[in-house]
């Protein structure tokens, strides 16, 4: 299979997984609203995420993913079996570890996470007894995650992209009741959807398990060895932990910063709920096809094709991107609007979190382009130079979000991360390009220029739209009509950007269709 078809058929499945989310948003949104409860669900359930991009998405993938491609091209199909063994040991050594610690002093380690929860003693106790319900979710996460890698390298997609449709299946289904008929406070509303998150949790990891027995590759698990091999992955491994704990250091500060005023952790939750959407669809499932792909191409000595599959992933990423950012931005409002408003998120919810969507809608092609840049290191099993670059971004991050949270307050730490991942894009690139391995031709310049200019035009176009029908997507209209009006206004945007692009020559519909229906 084609390595665009590829994007697309992990793109799609992450678009269900998406829109099913966003179901669960409006759910909760409509459950909890923006008070003291979500604030403490939302902290409680971003702390085990935290641990899982360590563990799981971090360490482990970047690590993993080279050496099991290089495994298969080197020893076939049980060398890279063995491999997997020795390695998912460890992972779950430390996973067990970790879970039993962290149950044990939850306390006081959320005195550390949400210092400003301390002087509320029931929202502090109930953020406690939330993240210790839903902790060993990381478990299951890491250990899907880490299935997923083995599965995506393999060339089997399917499972580990649908497996997060799972999760918020099992969240709307709880979400329902809580919404309509089975009515609770949103403190006791919170610790029912922290069950299901648990849950969701358990049907994510049965599913990826299965996936991997019906492969045929299964990791025999055994009491973890430091053999040559292990002692190989744990050099590369330690710099991706540092990588990713000094990339969460970012969630970390800003949680701890927003702690300090009331609503901010809610808000800027389901502001990044709202652009998750394209980076999912585009930088995630970008990012989880080529690390494979330059790994199996670097390892097979193919350095032509894995240049090509870079600058393929690159403009693909930008073609879509650009047009996804503006247009987030252009219709910030009515979007948090149709998609929150109702229950316990009131107007006032809406225009903060349109605020904080629209700074971070700024950073979203920089988010996608760190997806796009970092495999070409870590396919090189280079761990180290990504790392530095996270932290010295980390630093830029925690400075101006300490610079801009007295007068912003969630929108001054939208926009530290924006400015953040810029910064982190322009040294991963410039360094790419310094080794050689990363540089545009001057017409692939002219082609991201373009999209660019085209974003600008469909951006604009969609904001005076927006202004005029203003009346007809103000708080207090009919829904339906609300929902109506936005949809036709992303109808316009979608084919006023590609009838631009197509007509420019920057990207001709019936060459990217064929693209699409290409299998090798």
């Amino acid at each position: 299979m084609s390595l665009f078809r590829n994007f697309v058929s992990v793109g799609a499945l992450t678009l269900v997984s998406r829109l099913a989310g966003f179901v669960r948003d409006a759910l909760m949104a409509a459950v909890l609203g923006t008070g003291p409860a979500a604030d403490a669900f939302f902290a409680a359930f971003r702390f085990p995420n935290l641990f899982r991009r360590l563990f799981a998405e971090g360490a482990f993938n970047t690590a993993f993913v080279p050496m099991f491609s290089g495994a298969l091209e080197r020893d076939g199909e049980e060398g890279a079996k063995l491999l997997a063994a020795r390695t998912m040991s460890w992972l779950v050594a430390m996973l067990v570890v970790v879970t039993i610690l962290v149950e044990i002093f939850m306390p006081q380690i959320m005195v550390a996470f949400v210092p400003g929860f301390v002087d509320d003693p029931e929202k502090f106790e109930l953020t406690v007894l939330l993240t210790r319900i839903m902790f060993p979710y990381l478990a299951c996460m890491s250990l899907m995650a880490a299935y997923g890698a083995i599965l995506n390298t393999l060339g089997r997609f399917f499972a580990a992209a649908f497996a997060p449709v799972l999760l918020n299946i099992v969240n709307i289904a709880m979400l329902i009741p809580l919404a309509t008929f089975w009515l609770q406070a949103p403190e006791e509303a919170t610790i029912w959807v922290a069950i299901a998150t648990m849950g969701g949790g358990i049907a994510q990891l049965v599913l990826v398990w299965a996936a991997i027995e019906r492969a045929g590759f299964r990791p025999r698990l055994a009491l973890p060895r430091l053999d040559a091999e292990v002692r190989r992955f744990w050099v590369l491994a330690i710099p991706a932990i540092l990588a990713g704990g000094i990339t969460q250091i970012n969630i970390f500060v800003g949680t701890i910063i927003a702690s300090g005023a009331d609503n901010a952790i809610s808000v800027l939750s389901y502001a990044d709920r709202l652009y998750q959407l394209p980076l999912g669809i585009i930088g995630i499932a970008i990012g989880t096809v080529l690390l494979p792909e330059l790994s199996r191409h670097l390892k097979g000595g193919r350095e032509a094709e894995a240049r090509q599959s870079q600058d393929q992933a690159l403009f693909v990423a930008m073609l879509l991107t650009m047009p996804a950012a503006f247009a987030l931005s252009a219709l910030a409002e009515p979007i948090v609007r149709v998609l929150f408003e109702r229950g316990a998120f009131n107007a006032l919810a809406t225009l903060q979190t349109a605020q904080a969507l629209i700074a971070f809608a700024a950073g979203l092609p920089a988010f996608v382009l760190i997806r796009v840049l970092q495999p070409g290191f870590f396919a090189r099993e280079d761990t180290i130079t990504p790392t530095i670059f996270a932290g010295v971004s980390v630093v830029a991050n925690i400075a101006i979000s300490l610079w801009l949270f007295p007068s912003l307050v969630h929108v001054g730490i939208a926009i530290a991360t924006s400015a953040s991942a810029w910064l982190n894009v322009v040294m991963l690139a410039a360094m790419l390009a310094l080794r050689g391995h990363f540089r545009l031709t001057p017409a692939q310049w002219r082609g991201q220029l373009a999209i660019l200019v085209i974003s600008l035009v469909m951006g604009a176009a969609l904001w005076l739209l927006a202004a005029r029908g203003q009346h007809l997507l103000a708080s207090g209209t009919p829904f339906w009509l609300q929902a109506s009006v936005l949809g036709v206004l992303i109808l316009f945007g979608v084919v006023t950007y590609f009838t631009l692009v197509h007509v420019s020559g920057t990207q001709r519909l019936g060459l990217l269709l064929r693209r699409l229906r290409r299998r090798g």
